[in-house]
């Protein structure tokens, strides 16, 4: 702005703005001389609207610290430490210039004494200092938000890797003056790491554990807080040619994240958060207090399925969420499967079967023979879901050793591998709700691994035979 103009009062200065347009702007304005406007915060995945206004405001954030108890997993409970009553903590957003004043509340309910260190703040402690709060206390501080970009906040109270492992982290947006490009969809997604003292899917109200926080060793690797919070009807949305921005964090505190969306490749990343954007990325790393914005087109629908691909803390303990796009196929860029027959390497020669044909080799002449093909048919295809001992995953996978649904009903089991399953299903007891699809398997390799499992970790035996299964297939 022109230095004539810099002497000039507020009220003046607005007034040459209205009347000679960009020429003269209000960014000299002192805090209290600013517009002054509450921020809208919000829970994950939601994202609060985009900046419209063009030039600084005063921006005042109110947050609460509140202790409560909530849902890890199926039947797990945890006593989360939260910023705004979820974890992770409400979504900010301010532009670039803003004058941000911010207010920390600490809930009388609370038992600790919480503070904030936002990273978008340039200040001692990121704003630690400035806002520690007892229980029923509240703390006020100010600051500038100088640098675009998406940043980490946490709690820094002592100690602080337990504040943060309890739930005590979110993310704040500083939109640059220019605003960011346009898109359709906007999700905030945030990983994190829970450490108790049970194992996995071990039921009840799960204690923090130390000694696991400090080895690294999690039992729970989850998006937004617990496991299957963006799932089944909780997924994410969108719809072909729509563009998605996920505004994605990692509160660690000990975990860099490998993100990556199965089946899309990100047009653009803003990598670490900041200004730098790469092209066409496949996954991107996420440090423990670290962020980055990805950006991509769907161009087909079907469920998108969003990972670390650190590969076992998705399938195995819970860092897995889906993004589902609805809308018509595009064959030219992915048709789905066009074919299903049968690969006989070397020449193998084909016997006509009931359902099919398979190779010869793969005829059992006796139930033991059936037992051992079977046990081959569930490693390739059932051990990474119910695991090589039958025993599940639980709150996940249902258990096939034991299994009351599976042995109480074999006819039961053939339908469900032939049509496949999805919705709640009991098994000894337990309520288990996901979805299982049709295995593409012929008659007699039904026969055997179905045979396998009623044969196998100390369930009560019997034989499945290929006319069993030709029967259940042709009652359908």
């Amino acid at each position: 702005m022109p230095k004539l103009f810099q002497h000039l009062d507020g009220a003046v200065a607005v007034m040459l703005t209205a009347i000679i347009g960009s020429f003269v702007t209000p960014s000299f304005l002192t805090a209290d001389e600013l517009p002054v406007e509450t921020a809208k915060l919000t829970a994950a995945p939601s994202v609060p609207p985009v900046i419209n206004r063009d030039s600084p405001a005063k921006v005042i954030v109110n947050l609460d610290s509140i202790e409560l108890q909530g849902k890890l997993a199926d039947g797990v409970d945890y006593t989360f430490w939260t910023f705004g009553g979820t974890v992770p903590g409400s979504f900010i957003r301010v532009r670039e210039g803003d004058e941000i004043e911010f207010h920390l509340n600490n809930h009388p309910s609370s038992r600790m004494p919480h503070n904030i260190d936002l990273h978008a703040v340039t200040g001692p402690g990121g704003g630690a200092t400035s806002s520690f709060s007892a229980p029923g206390h509240s703390s006020k501080f100010s600051f500038k938000a100088l640098n675009p970009g998406l940043y980490v906040y946490h709690c820094a109270t002592a100690p602080v890797g337990m504040h943060i492992a309890n739930g005590m982290y979110g993310l704040i947006l500083v939109e640059p003056e220019s605003g960011l490009p346009e898109v359709d969809r906007e999700y905030y997604v945030m990983q994190s790491e829970f450490y108790t003292t049970g194992a996995y899917g071990e039921e009840g109200l799960q204690p923090f554990d130390m000694q696991k926080a400090l080895l690294e060793t999690p039992d729970y690797v989850v998006f937004n807080g617990s496991v299957g919070s963006t799932v089944g009807d909780k997924a994410l949305k969108a719809e072909v040619g729509e563009t998605v921005r996920l505004f994605v964090g990692n509160g660690g505190p000990n975990l860099i994240s490998s993100f990556h969306v199965i089946g899309e490749i990100f047009d653009k990343v803003y990598i670490e958060g900041g200004t730098l954007t790469n092209d066409n990325v496949q996954t991107t790393l996420i440090p423990a207090g670290g962020a980055a914005i990805v950006e991509f087109k769907v161009d087909v629908p079907g469920t998108f399925i969003m990972v670390d691909h650190s590969i076992f803390r998705a399938f195995n303990k819970g860092a897995l969420g889906m993004l589902e796009v609805s809308g018509p196929e595009d064959t030219a860029v992915y048709t789905g499967k066009q074919e299903d027959s049968i690969y006989l390497p070397e020449g193998g020669a084909l016997q006509s079967i009931a359902g099919g044909v398979a190779p010869a080799a793969t005829i059992a002449e006796s139930k033991e023979q059936r037992v051992q093909l079977g046990q081959r048919i569930y490693e390739q295809n059932c051990s990474a879901c119910h695991q090589p001992t039958g025993l599940g995953i639980p709150n996940a996978f249902p258990p096939l050793a034991g299994s009351d649904y599976l042995l109480s009903d074999p006819r039961r089991s053939i339908e469900v591998l032939l049509e496949g399953l999805s919705g709640e299903v009991v098994v000894n007891g337990a309520t288990y709700n996901g979805v299982m699809p049709a295995v593409s398997l012929s008659d007699e390799q039904v026969a055997n691994v179905l045979t396998y499992t009623l044969n196998s970790w100390n369930n009560n035996g019997g034989e499945i035979t290929p006319l069993d299964v030709q029967e259940v297939r042709s009652s359908h």
